[in-house]
């Protein structure tokens, strides 16, 4: 007998069977095959199923466990610790109290926990593992999971001063959403009994005025010092800060469910029906899927959507759920896989961290359905009219405004059909400006994506101008004037750079030779996007390079246009460069997508040049 865990639906398999296993997850018409099912079946009947499953795996081989050839505990992982305690106290917390299997399953928690007490255990680690014993004390099993000597061990290192200074509470070489981790952790240990409620009033003010000061008047948060950097985070974190108050028993206040509300939309205008999650910006994967559920979970929990909205939300998030199962997770080797079928990630989620990126995200999918349960919607049957709701009450096109001032920062999304676009407008700022997943560009599942730590040696659909003093030049950073418009049913998007982007340094850096403006028109299967590049007098360039790696294959080229026989985009075309050249990637890691590898280089450049006059620079891609 077949177990219904991985059995596909026909619709999934004829997908898969006609477009090759991993292309299908990509392409807009994927459904994940357990799409109708609650959510919360699909959390108890399969993430608990891959928690106990990694339970028995430590307690056979503890300390020497390898997942898929990987030791986790040999690889550095400073939040492991803490993933340990809350993915296996979930398969406690999950069992019910005359489960002839709770003692043993108790005895064994209380083996692991004393084997990790003496491991590394930093910031995040110590948020979950707090939060685990918290949830233990309330359902009355601490004190026999949790050895007496090992509580006490724990009292001393689950602390939010191992990255706070004291008395001036300043955060120590860590970016500003920490405080938020510092304040859950301070209100965590008063709940334990093991401070009073005095540092936690302390670090939610240093939380609160952060966040305001880093979002600015538009509510998201800045992820750099005014650098412009807006992501995922930048979106999620309003989310995070209200869970962090309902979690420590208290109510988010009307500002912030205000702020809530506005991520809440953003994250209700990229919701899809294949599950798929952002598309900008770094840490994506199933992060970028799990990030949505977080933010519309607790939206729907604390009434910031509307009764129908929330039905809606509750659709989308168990389709999440579906696609992790289907998508992420490989049966064959007991783990979600983020780093295998051509699929790349950030550094530092690299495959050495294979078993704490497994509790992470199984504890993401559980505490997010257990919101939504105590939000009403346990074991609901989705809404399957999801598109429809979609397409009738989400705006076909929609601004959000991250920044205003000497330079503007934005993320305008365009709905059309099952494809969803994010333009995210920003400034990389240091260590990201040079990498494709935070370029200005229109990204798309299956039809554009950033790669993750690309680095600039292959900017995706961006003009790479090598000057002849050797220097390169591409236009990401200096952005000012974000201007939208509508003709009927075409969207226009426009900005101009007073400067381009002078790569090789951490940091952008200004480099005033030549100017850009540039125009996106986003329409019903197309996308334009059209460079004017004006010098500031004569420049001397020596080779202007365009790349676009895409995800369809068997590719014709005439000129400078390139067909594709398979795959979501169709056409693309390239003006005001002189010669263009296709070939396969051939599995290179420099053309990996987080889901999966593009197919096709399409390669177009032109010779030394001397810049006197504007040049126009113009690429069309056309999609199904």
């Amino acid at each position: 007998m077949i177990s219904t865990r991985f059995r596909l639906s026909s619709f999934a398999l004829a997908a898969m069977l006609a477009t090759g296993g991993a292309a299908a997850q990509t392409a807009a018409n994927y459904v994940p095959p357990q799409a109708t099912a609650p959510m919360n079946r699909i959390v108890q009947d399969h993430a608990y199923q891959q928690l106990d499953y990694f339970f028995k795996k430590l307690v056979a081989e503890k300390e020497a466990i390898v997942i898929d050839g990987y030791a986790p505990f040999k690889a550095g992982d400073k939040f492991l610790p803490g993933k340990v305690a809350a993915g296996l106290g979930h398969v406690l917390l999950n069992s019910a109290k005359d489960d002839p299997a709770l003692p043993q399953k108790l005895r064994d928690y209380r083996d692991i926990a004393d084997m990790t007490v003496g491991m590394d255990n930093h910031t995040w680690g110590i948020y979950y593992y707090i939060g685990t014993l918290v949830k233990l004390k309330q359902a009355g099993l601490l004190e026999r999971a949790v050895s007496p000597a090992t509580l006490e061990k724990l009292r001393k290192q689950l602390d939010w001063r191992t990255f706070v200074t004291v008395p001036q509470y300043d955060l120590i070489n860590l970016p500003t959403n920490y405080y938020g981790v510092a304040f859950s952790i301070a209100r965590l240990r008063m709940l334990m009994g093991w401070e009073d409620d005095s540092g936690s009033k302390i670090l939610l003010d240093k939380m609160l005025v952060h966040y305001k000061k880093y979002s600015g008047k538009f509510g998201f948060s800045d992820e750099t010092d005014g650098e412009g950097r807006f992501d995922r985070y930048s979106i999620l974190l309003i989310a995070e800060i209200c869970e962090r108050f309902l979690e420590t028993g208290m109510e988010p206040t009307p500002e912030l469910k205000g702020l809530l509300r506005k991520a809440a939309d953003i994250a209700l205008n990229v919701s899809n029906t294949a599950g798929d999650g952002f598309s900008f910006g770094r840490s994506l994967g199933p992060y970028g899927e799990t990030a949505l559920v977080e933010i519309l979970s607790v939206s729907a929990y604390l009434d910031v959507l509307t009764a129908e909205e929330k039905q809606y939300a509750y659709a989308f998030s168990s389709r999440v759920a579906a696609r992790y199962m289907d998508f992420w997770y490989d049966p064959a080797m007991h783990s979600l896989d983020m780093w295998g079928k051509g699929r790349r990630t950030d550094a530092y989620r690299g495959k050495h961290r294979i078993l704490g990126e497994n509790f992470s995200l199984l504890h993401q999918l559980i505490y997010t359905n257990d919101t939504w349960n105590k939000a009403g919607m346990k074991d609901a049957p989705p809404k399957a009219d999801l598109q429809a709701w979609l397409d009738k009450n989400r705006p076909q096109f929609s601004t959000t405004t991250f920044a205003q001032g000497d330079y503007d920062r934005a993320l305008t999304v365009f709905r059309d059909g099952n494809h969803v676009v994010s333009l995210n407008i920003i400034n990389g700022g240091i260590s990201q400006h040079d990498n494709s997943p935070y370029y200005p560009l229109p990204f798309a599942p299956g039809i554009v994506s950033g790669i993750a730590d690309s680095g600039s040696a292959h900017p995706q659909l961006l003009p790479k101008f090598t000057m002849a003093d050797g220097s390169q030049l591409i236009g990401t950073a200096w952005i000012k004037d974000i201007k939208t418009s509508q003709a009927g049913q075409r969207y226009t998007v426009s900005y101009r750079q007073d400067e381009l982007d002078r790569l090789g340094k951490k940091s952008p850096v200004k480099d005033g030779r030549i100017k850009l403006q540039t125009t996106y028109t986003l329409e019903h299967g197309q996308l334009t996007r059209n460079d004017v590049y004006t010098p500031v007098g004569t420049q001397e360039v020596e080779k202007i390079t365009l790349e676009f790696a895409s995800f369809s294959e068997q590719p014709a080229i005439d000129g400078s246009t390139v067909t594709f026989a398979k795959g979501d985009v169709g056409e693309y075309s390239v003006s005001g460069l002189q010669q263009c050249q296709v070939a396969p990637t051939n599995g290179s890691k420099d053309y990996m997508a987080p889901y999966g590898a593009m197919k096709t280089l399409v390669t177009c450049s032109t010779g030394k040049l001397t810049m006197k006059e504007p040049l126009t620079i113009k690429w069309i891609i056309k999609y199904h």
